[in-house]
């Protein structure tokens, strides 16, 4: 009972951190069945100090194993230099529609695919045809973020235009009907199209919110909103909605008159836009927030969101350069989808030969004796059954025990691809290393263990793509390994 009560608080508290402009906005978001409250806020310049100290007057731990393990924690990365591609394929199972984005991704990417990342997923199903969405980026500027916000170990790194649906959804009046939101900003506008309840695609117009209310001359401004409405229907064009009048458009607000203003604008331009509002008897707050403090905070308190929501299936970009060091300890090379298949083939081997030993080949006495309903030659019956299953126990391998003692060097960088061992034949088993010394010390911890002798590195080659190290290695466990010996 207490470690369902642990994972219910484990899953229900996050602590979200964006960078929002020139500031770095943090919130503790806390899910109570079906409401939320915000615990606290926080807010600092990206000039007055970095990530890591930020994170800090958060009350994050620099180290994972003093991290609150009923606190999810989760980065927010802005929508500027991600580029999002919207393709249509024929539906077919998830193998081949990876394949077919993978190939598509090669042609439309602009740079070469080491230097790119890109995440995608599936969409609604029309015509027999599968709408997908992908998301990419240079993969420098990925490496750069994960870097700044490594020290604090987030479990989760997100995209924030995501955070800007799922806010819009829950608190902005948001529903699952196709949909467009404008994120006013003070460096740029952040257009999101939403269709079934999920982004689909978004861009990022250069011309932000005080771009639209700097002029002081009438006739500059009102060129300045003429010229945002047209980027705004350049990007409906963009999304495949072009002309489409009862296409809703939101802007979210925090109801001063300077977005009313923008929202008039665009109306006059022929454009079907509304301002969202926050509802405030959605979200609870200690500390009472007013609309524009929800407003202000939009960001970070969608990313909360995002992470408390347990069938999210986000646009994880980070997949391939990021992963939270809780994480990368307990997940240990032993529990590999690959190493638990061997396990489970290994014992269902050792089950057969046992169950055959025992019940095929014992001795023809015992199962005359099995006929005879004399109590006394059924008790010898039983002794000599229990002397018979413990020669066979003590003449077959102990498999786990083999790799209890592989996983006995704790080498955490280490993760196995395959076990193979054959009566009368050396163990060969092959994986990866972070580098050379780790596999010669990986080497020397199976040295070390008892019953595992001759331990030989067979192969051992650089992985051109991630740089690891590829391994092959053999050793005898006791007497099995050795030809003619028992």
């Amino acid at each position: 009972m207490a470690n369902v009560r642990k994972d219910i608080e484990t899953r229900s508290s996050a602590v979200a951190i964006a960078q929002d402009e020139n500031k770095l906005k943090a919130v503790e978001l806390v899910r109570r069945g079906e409401t939320f409250e915000v615990m606290w806020t926080r807010s600092r310049e990206v000039s007055d100090g970095n990530w890591s100290a930020f994170a800090a007057e958060c009350g994050l731990s620099m180290e994972p194993e003093q991290a609150e393990s009923d606190k999810m924690t989760v980065a927010g990365f802005g929508l500027s230099g991600i580029g999002f591609y919207r393709i249509s394929m024929p539906a077919a199972g998830e193998e081949e529609i990876s394949a077919m984005v993978k190939l598509q991704a090669e042609a439309l990417l602009p740079l070469s695919a080491e230097q790119m990342e890109f995440a995608w997923r599936v969409g609604r199903v029309r015509n027999g045809e599968v709408a997908v969405t992908m998301a990419a980026a240079r993969k420098e500027r990925l490496q750069k973020f994960v870097d700044n916000v490594r020290v604090f170990q987030p479990a989760k790194i997100l995209l924030s235009c995501e955070a800007i649906v799922k806010m819009w959804r829950m608190f902005f009046g948001g529903d699952d009907n196709t949909s467009v939101i404008i994120n006013l900003a003070g460096w740029n506008t952040q257009v999101c199209l939403v269709e079934d309840g999920r982004l689909s695609n978004a861009v990022v117009l250069d011309t932000a919110i005080e771009d639209l209310l700097a002029s002081e001359v009438v006739t500059e401004q009102t060129e300045t909103s003429e010229r945002f409405a047209q980027d705004i229907r350049s990007v409906l064009e963009l999304f495949g909605y072009a002309g489409l009048v009862e296409l809703p458009i939101f802007v979210l607000s925090d109801g001063s008159s300077e977005i009313e203003s923008i929202v008039s604008c665009l109306n006059s331009a022929d454009l079907k836009v509304k301002a969202a509002l926050p509802n405030t008897t959605k979200l609870k707050t200690k500390t009472g927030l007013s609309v524009e403090e929800i407003y202000e905070y939009r960001v970070p308190i969608g990313l909360g969101l995002c992470a408390l929501d347990d069938g999210l299936k986000e646009l994880n970009i980070f997949e391939h350069l990021y992963t939270p060091a809780r994480a990368e300890g307990k997940k240990h090379w032993l529990y590999s989808p690959k190493i638990a298949g061997v396990i489970t083939a290994l014992m269902f081997i050792v089950l057969i030969m046992v169950s055959y030993i025992v019940d095929v080949a014992s001795p023809k006495a015992i199962e005359k004796r099995m006929q005879t309903s004399d109590s006394s030659v059924d008790i010898k019956l039983l002794e000599e059954r229990q002397k018979l299953m413990k020669i066979v126990a003590q003449q077959r391998p102990d498999l786990l025990e083999v790799l209890n003692q592989l996983s006995a060097g704790d080498e955490k960088g280490i993760m196995l691809d395959s076990f193979h061992f054959k009566k009368g034949q050396p163990i060969n088993i092959t994986g990866q290393a972070q580098n050379s010394d780790q596999l010669y010390k990986f080497q020397e911890s199976l040295l070390g263990q008892k019953n595992i002798k001759e331990v030989r590195i067979q192969s051992a080659s650089k992985d051109d793509k991630g740089g690891k190290i590829k391994f092959t290695i053999t050793f005898h466990y006791k007497n099995f390994t050795r030809k003619g010996r028992l």
